[in-house]
């Protein structure tokens, strides 16, 4: 039964994919603006890429299955259901490496990316679970990426509940496949780094309206000076995203690696990349948000205006950032790519956004 079933998850993901990039003639014709390199590129992605994370998520979802408690089941199975294209864009590196080091890839991130979506799922959809929770919750992640650090009990503060060694599961899938990757010691501090940001972003971004806002000001204040200019929704965007991560994975495929190499790639992704990242994303689920009153990054700009010039200016400066690294094409066609998957979302037609979409579409020239 399971061989059956991989292969349809592997086709329905496919088709949905394909529905999802073809449904609109703006995202068709962004996609034709990236020329035949960029047309096989993403055929690449789509026929090669996305199979592979379907499978790997398959399996996990086959693990997740098991959970003996009904409330972290329903929430490890979500992560999956409703988070797969996730995994599938940040794999999207493995579109530009040979064979056997993209499998190796896909596989880490399928892990990791899993482990960050089901945190985010236990931390926003489980009533009664605590910051301290938010914290030794993130643990897992910190551990993933260093086994140089002693596995914990991740729930010891919350959610309560069995989840039959799901978690540690993840970590410990996360683990090995890190460790078939040839380089990833010269990339682990960078990446255990960009990590401890992010949990510390998931403990601060949670509570009231007005104290969560003050709580990230007040982590943002003592990094001011590091991250430039950037707002403190800005900073805090930047930290949520795992794309820095993932661009480490995939520099740690190489068999050797030189140190500037690994600083280049992270200051090109964190807090730029990152950052744009994230704000597309809080970009397209601005109503969505406000109507359940969670906190929009993109809402704490002044006005629409100001928050296009801001998105505007932080996409060209990916762009410069990222066409400096010596694979300049791939880590291009990823902003690319991040950049027409939501600015060309169905959700920005509902929301009357096209406008600004356009505009933000013109930084990509």
């Amino acid at each position: 039964m399971a061989s059956e079933v991989i292969p349809d998850a592997i086709r329905r993901d496919v088709r949905n994919t394909l529905a999802v990039v073809f449904r609109r003639p703006t995202r068709l014709r962004q996609l034709l603006a990236l020329g035949p390199r960029g047309w096989l590129d993403t055929a690449r992605f789509v026929g090669g890429v996305i199979p592979r994370a379907s499978r790997e998520l398959a399996a996990i979802r086959a693990r997740a299955a098991t959970i003996p408690s009904p409330a972290l089941r329903e929430q490890a199975l979500a992560s999956i259901d409703n988070k797969a294209y996730h995994v599938q864009g940040g794999a999207i590196l493995a579109t530009f490496l040979p064979r056997r080091a993209a499998r190796r890839h896909i596989a880490a991130v399928a892990a990791l990316e899993t482990i960050y979506d089901y945190l985010d799922n236990l931390c926003d959809r489980l009533p009664g679970v605590t910051q301290q929770a938010y914290a030794t919750l993130h643990e897992a992640l910190l551990d993933a990426l260093d086994e140089r650090r002693p596995a914990s009990d991740y729930y010891r503060d919350g959610p309560h509940g069995d989840d039959g060694g799901y978690l540690r599961m993840l970590v410990e899938r996360t683990r090995a496949e890190l460790r078939a990757l040839p380089s990833y010691p010269a990339v682990r501090e960078q990446a255990v780094a960009i990590a401890r940001f992010y949990a510390e972003l998931q403990v601060v971004k949670h509570g009231p309206p007005g104290a969560r806002e003050r709580a990230c000001e007040a982590w943002h204040a003592p990094h001011r000076d590091a991250f430039g200019d950037l707002t403190w929704w800005e900073f805090a965007s930047a930290c949520g995203s795992s794309l820095p991560i993932f661009a480490l994975l995939a520099l740690a495929s190489r068999p050797a690696l030189e140190p500037a190499a690994v600083a280049a790639t992270a200051h090109a992704y964190f807090p730029g990349v990152s950052a744009v990242h994230i704000l597309l994303d809080y970009f397209i689920d601005q109503a969505e948000d406000a109507t359940h009153g969670e906190l929009n990054f993109v809402a704490c700009y002044g006005s629409r205006a100001e928050s296009v010039a801001r998105l505007h200016r932080l996409v060209a400066t990916s762009l410069t950032r990222v066409r400096a690294l010596a694979d300049a094409r791939q880590h291009r066609f990823l902003v690319q790519a991040m950049c027409v998957f939501y600015l060309t979302h169905p959700k920005v037609f509902e929301q009357g956004l096209e406008a600004e979409s356009a505009a933000l579409l013109r930084a990509l020239d």
